[in-house]
C-alpha cells in the first residue's frame, strides 16, 4: 500500500506553484502534478510586466523557472505527468495519471484555461509577441 500525500496540486502554472510553494513551507510535501508541459500560459508570454515584484517586467518562461526553483526549495515535489482521474467521493481521495495512482488527503485544481488560436496567418510566429 502507497503512503498517503498530505496534498496533491493538479496544475503548474502561477497559481499551482503559489500553492505548492505555500505548502511546501509549511513543510506538507505537496506532490504537484505539473502535466507534460510546465508552467501553463505564462510559457507563451514574451514579457509579464504586471507581477509583481518584478518592477522591469521578466519573461513568462522565466517567471515559472523561478517560481519552480523556489517551491522545489522548500520541498515541493513536481512530476512532468497529466492527471488522467480524480476520485473525491471518499477519502483519502485518489489521483491518477498514466504510471500510478496517489492517494492523497486533498487536492488542489488549478488547471487554469487553455489558449482557443484564431487559426490566421502568422498567428503561431507572434505567439508570445503580444497577439
Amino acid at each position: 500500500m502507497s503512503a498517503i500525500e498530505n496534498v496533491v496540486i493538479i496544475g503548474s502554472g502561477p497559481a499551482g506553484l503559489t500553492a505548492a510553494l505555500y505548502l511546501a513551507r509549511a513543510e506538507l510535501c505537496p506532490l504537484v502534478l505539473a502535466g507534460s508541459t510546465p508552467g501553463g500560459q505564462l510559457m507563451l508570454t514574451g514579457e509579464v510586466e504586471n507581477y509583481p515584484g518584478f518592477p522591469d517586467g521578466i519573461g513568462g518562461p522565466e517567471l515559472i523557472d523561478r517560481m519552480i526553483k523556489q517551491a522545489e526549495r522548500f520541498g515541493a515535489r513536481l512530476l512532468y505527468e497529466n492527471a488522467t482521474k480524480v476520485e473525491a467521493r471518499k477519502q483519502p481521495f485518489m489521483v491518477a495519471t498514466q504510471s500510478k495512482r496517489y492517494r492523497t488527503r486533498s487536492v488542489i485544481l488549478s488547471t487554469g484555461s487553455a489558449t482557443r488560436w484564431l487559426g490566421v496567418p502568422g498567428e503561431q510566429e507572434l505567439i508570445g509577441k503580444g497577439v
